[in-house]
This record gives structure tokens, C-alpha cells and sequence, in this order.
């Protein structure tokens, strides 16, 4: 993919993940070494660069990380909507 249009794809993941700021997802992120986390996140703020997510923990504690929308692009990171399980960027497929 050429640059202008990695571009492209990243502002429009910007712009779709701005307009779900609040909504709670199911997070997965691949952490390298075969090493995948699956955990539900509330999508707390979006950044020019990056998203942050709140997420769940283990005995009702929370957490925060943030990735970069990049993440979202290469698959290291994949949102779901919580209930249906649905691919929150079923485009980039």
C-alpha cells in the first residue's frame, strides 16, 4: 500500500473511531511472541495520533492503554462490538 493511500485509511480510521467515543468493545491485541489479549473496553478519548480504551481487568479493576491507529491498520489490534462480535472495520478486510 502506498503511502497517500495509508493515509487515507488511517484518517478514516480516526474519523470512524471518533464518532464511537463512550461505546464499550471487545479488544484484541496481539503483544508478539504469541502472546494475544482479549479483554472488553470502553473507548475513552481519540487523539491525532492514537485512541486510548479503559479496560476490563480481573476483580473490577481497570486499566488504561492507548495504541495508535496504525495498530488498527496492521492488525495488531482488532475491535469488535461487544455484543454481536461484529469486526468494528470490516472494510479493512
Amino acid at each position: 500500500m502506498d503511502l497517500m493511500k495509508q493515509s487515507e485509511v488511517v484518517g478514516r480510521i480516526r474519523n470512524d473511531l471518533e464518532a464511537q467515543a463512550g461505546k464499550s468493545f471487545r479488544m484484541r491485541a496481539n503483544l508478539g511472541r504469541s502472546k494475544i489479549m482479549e479483554r472488553d473496553c470502553e473507548l475513552l478519548e481519540t487523539h491525532p495520533s492514537l485512541f486510548v480504551l479503559r479496560l476490563q481487568e480481573k476483580r473490577e479493576r481497570t486499566a488504561r492503554v492507548s495504541y495508535s491507529y496504525v495498530d488498527i491498520l496492521t492488525g495488531t489490534v482488532e475491535l469488535s462490538h461487544s455484543g454481536t462480535g461484529e469486526n468494528l472495520f470490516p472494510w479493512l478486510n
